[in-house]
């Protein structure tokens, strides 16, 4: 008779009861008088109860048609109040960033002026004639210019097989940019068919920049995994577990726009920069009786504000020059230049700076929140709360009851059959406690993962249950071939074409899942990344560990002395 303290010396089953304990470790389930059993497991919405909403994203996708020539006059001419005359025009042939083009004008003509459109160079002639180059520049940018000054939006150019692509980052109607187009002499293309290519929507890299930092926003606000799921270019899906519908509006509608104006003269202001131009965020501390949230500029955030200070005046005069800053549209830090900033600010540019919240708890809440938005980033483009809803936290609760009992059922279920067919508990004990060891470790991956778990994720750990309990049963077959248990080395060969059989079983279960965990549509991702881990699990550590552990249970020699009777 095989000792079975044996077992406990086995490496595969040492490394077996090793991650169980991890994976109970990581669950940590514990008991709290008068509030039962809790766990670091993650639940969803639909088990946890809580809010869900659906955003749009709201942009426009369209290709235009523009005289390189009509363009330059009908950006230039309203800029600097006087007609031009274009005298040399490369445009059209110089690539994305590498034409130039020269025109004369009777008006007096900064660079400052026109310095978002390239690199501007004036020079006076005879008379009172100005010439005026714009170089390092292109048909593409100077649309893409006057479009984002035109909507107040981000504009990107991007290309394509039929052509360059303009992504205006905000909604616009056709008519409206159609009037826009024909003020420079553009208008929008046309497909060989006739339709228009104007297209509501973003890009593809566009909508996964937006998922990505409303991930980033809401896990640093400490709502740890919460699902962020893209449908088409259009709509994002996110589920709130836990948290009420009023909260989860608020969080996710908050772009997150941070931006720094100065002010000019009265209570006009000028735009100085927008989050996009901070380098680093710093932790929020407590100084000077005010909380702060420090921030460094980037290279061109640092200059533009000196530049900006420098044509308000704000250098000269900063007690009438305010800085201000703000979030979403909300004035969050507003003072005057100090007198050592404005002096610096003449010499060179100021790279740290920091916005100030106020005494209070609330100034501390507020603090904290600037800094997690300027972290994460602005949102690329606006969004539009189209749909929401609310799960009760007693339906949610009810619905985790429900799973629970689900899935005890279907291991006593599966119990009762393995018992039918071979009538030894010799073989039931080692089987069902292989399968309730496999559920442990899934549950450990996930709550060492942060894996949000929602009914499709526990239905992949019964689906999990059902595929080891059939590699299982291979196993034992295999190893009972004619009712008998084999010599060793008849074994090991019977065990090895088991696996055989099971490692190509779960190869197929994987690859067939694989394209759901790619695209990711919604709860059937959570199922199959669960089902896969599940099967990964029984087939590196399980598997072969009741494969040891069924031998010694029968009682098996290196004689093969042992049977097992029907």
């Amino acid at each position: 008779m095989s000792d079975k303290k044996g077992l406990l010396k086995n490496p595969r089953v040492i490394i077996f009861i090793l991650i169980l304990l991890g994976s109970l470790i990581a669950i940590h389930p514990s008991y709290t008088p008068g509030e039962g059993i809790s766990t670091n497991l993650n639940f969803g919405l639909d088990l946890e109860g809580g809010s869900w909403l659906q955003i749009q994203l709201q942009g426009v996708l369209v290709q235009i048609d523009a005289d390189s020539g009509e363009l330059v006059s009908g950006i230039v001419e309203p800029i600097i109040g006087a007609p031009i005359e274009i005298t040399k025009n490369s445009l059209d042939v110089g690539g994305s960033a590498g034409g130039s083009v020269t025109f004369t004008t009777s008006a007096q003509v900064s660079a400052s002026q026109l310095d978002s459109l390239g690199t501007v160079s004036v020079d006076k002639l005879n008379g009172n004639t100005t010439q005026v180059t714009i170089s390092e520049t292109s048909k593409e940018a100077l649309l893409q210019a006057y479009l984002a000054k035109a909507v107040d939006a981000e504009v990107v150019a991007m290309g394509s097989q039929d052509g360059t692509v303009y992504e205006i980052r905000t909604a616009v109607p056709e008519e409206q940019l159609e009037a826009l187009l024909e003020d420079v002499g553009g208008s929008i293309r046309k497909n060989e068919d006739g339709t228009s290519t104007y297209k509501e929507g973003v890009s593809t890299e566009t909508r996964d920049l937006t998922r990505d930092i409303l991930n980033d926003k809401l896990n640093s606000m400490g709502l740890k995994d919460i699902p962020v799921r893209t449908v088409g270019d259009e709509y994002i899906l996110i589920d709130f577990a836990g948290i009420d519908l009023a909260t989860a509006k608020e969080i996710a509608e908050k772009p997150g726009k941070f931006e720094i104006r100065i002010q000019t003269t009265g209570n006009e202001t000028q735009h100085v920069l927008y989050g996009d131009s901070i380098q680093s965020v710093g932790i929020p501390t407590y100084h000077d009786e005010q909380w702060h949230t420090p921030f460094t500029l980037k290279e061109d955030g640092a200059r533009a504000l000196q530049k900006v200070a420098l044509e308000t005046g704000a250098v000269d005069n900063p007690d009438a020059h305010y800085l201000i800053m703000y979030l979403d549209g909300e004035e969050i830090y507003g003072a005057p230049l100090s007198y050592s900033a404005a002096a610096k600010l003449r010499e060179g540019p100021i790279y740290s700076w920091e916005a100030s919240t106020g005494t209070d708890e609330d100034a501390k809440v507020q603090a904290t929140a600037l800094q997690v938005h300027l972290r994460a980033g602005a949102l690329p483009v606006n969004v539009e709360l189209v749909g929401s809803g609310h799960v009760d936290a007693g339906l949610g609760s009810q619905f985790k009851i429900e799973a629970v009992i689900a899935g005890f059922v279907s291991l006593l279920a599966v119990a009762a059959v393995v018992y039918y067919r071979y009538r030894r508990p010799e073989i039931l004990i080692p089987m069902v406690g292989t399968s309730t060891s496999e559920v442990i470790m899934i549950l450990g991956v996930a709550a060492a993962i942060g894996w949000q778990l929602d009914l499709a994720a526990i239905a992949g750990v019964i689906a999990a249950i059902g595929t080891g309990i059939d590699h299982l049963v291979i196993i034992t077959d295999e190893v009972l071939y004619e009712g008998k248990l084999p010599p060793t080395k008849v074994f090991l060969s019977r065990i090895g074409k088991a696996f055989a059989i099971i490692l190509g079983a779960a190869a197929t279960n994987i690859i067939a899942l694989s394209p759901l965990v790619v695209m990711g549509f919604g709860s059937l991702k959570g199922f199959a990344i669960t089902t896969i881990i599940g099967v990964f699990i029984g087939v590196v550590f399980a598997r072969p560990v009741y494969g040891v552990v069924i031998k010694e249970f029968l009682h098996a020699d290196e004689n093969g002395n042992g049977s097992i009777t029907e």
